[in-house]
């Protein structure tokens, strides 16, 4: 039989605010950034959670924080994310989507991590939270340091070709897989699936779910991801990827719930 696979988006659809923000404080602490550029992360923030945001706001984050990370040591800040992660910051996020994850592995399907945020952040998230395998942006590097430009970035349309290449490499039917997302962005990853959900979505995803019929889940139970058990991650589990930090509810199951797994 053909593989399967679970493809979901992290902020606002696994942890319940910006991965990337979670850490600036530990980036200011180790001299990274400055206590303005904390404030003007936050406030990316405050726009991202208030209303969704759209590909302008989104580029002047990508471009904002790109060009706060010129010349950054890759070494310090994966040592900051490290200690950070492990020691500081217990990721709040939705036990709904935990529990999402936690069935989708006992069903035999992979789940991935598809997230527009820096594989140094997204990458150890996923590790902990059992994913199998995660697509996250990267930062171009030399010499040790960030170069301010983007290698690969995740965003929009170019998440639907991740999977699909992951569907080509690995053989998953995308016509049986399942993909999460809160935003309208990622529009072209969940119609890229058979089975798609909007998560807490944004005013133009929720547009689009209705008109599409696509299932609307609302999670609202944020917990610390330490208290979740979480399946391990197959062996195969992808080695954190070197790159950049890009910073950038019950829930509503219905009849939607008891046939979301049996596809």
């Amino acid at each position: 039989m053909s593989r399967t696979a679970a493809f979901f988006d992290l902020d606002k659809t696994i942890i319940a605010k910006s991965s990337s923000l979670a850490f600036s404080k530990s980036f200011q602490a180790g001299g990274l950034i400055s206590r303005r550029a904390v404030l003007r992360t936050a406030y990316a923030q405050f726009v991202f959670l208030s209303g969704g945001a759209d590909h302008d706001q989104m580029d002047k984050m990508r471009k904002f924080v790109t060009e706060l990370c010129a010349g950054w040591d890759v070494a310090t800040v994966r040592e900051i994310v490290a200690d950070t992660l492990h020691n500081t910051v217990d990721p709040l996020v939705y036990d709904e989507a935990v529990s999402l994850i936690a069935e989708h592995k006992l069903a035999g399907r992979d789940v991935v991590v598809v997230s527009t945020s820096g594989a140094e952040v997204v990458g150890p998230i996923s590790e902990m939270l059992g994913a199998d395998d995660f697509v996250a942006t990267r930062l171009e590097i030399e010499d040790g340091k960030y170069t301010g430009n983007i290698e690969y970035y995740a965003y929009g349309p170019e998440k639907a070709r991740a999977i699909e290449a992951l569907a080509a490499e690995r053989g998953y039917d995308l016509p049986r897989c399942y993909g999460y997302s809160d935003s309208s962005t990622d529009e072209p990853m969940l119609a890229a699936v058979g089975h798609p959900f909007a998560v807490n979505p944004d005013k133009e995803l929720r547009r689009i779910a209705d008109e599409r019929g696509w299932p609307i889940l609302v999670f609202t139970k944020p917990v610390a991801l330490r208290s979740r058990v979480i399946p391990p991650a197959k062996p195969t589990l992808a080695a954190l990827a070197v790159g950049g930090a890009v910073a950038v509810g019950g829930v509503m199951w219905s009849q939607a719930r008891k046939r979301r797994l049996g596809a």
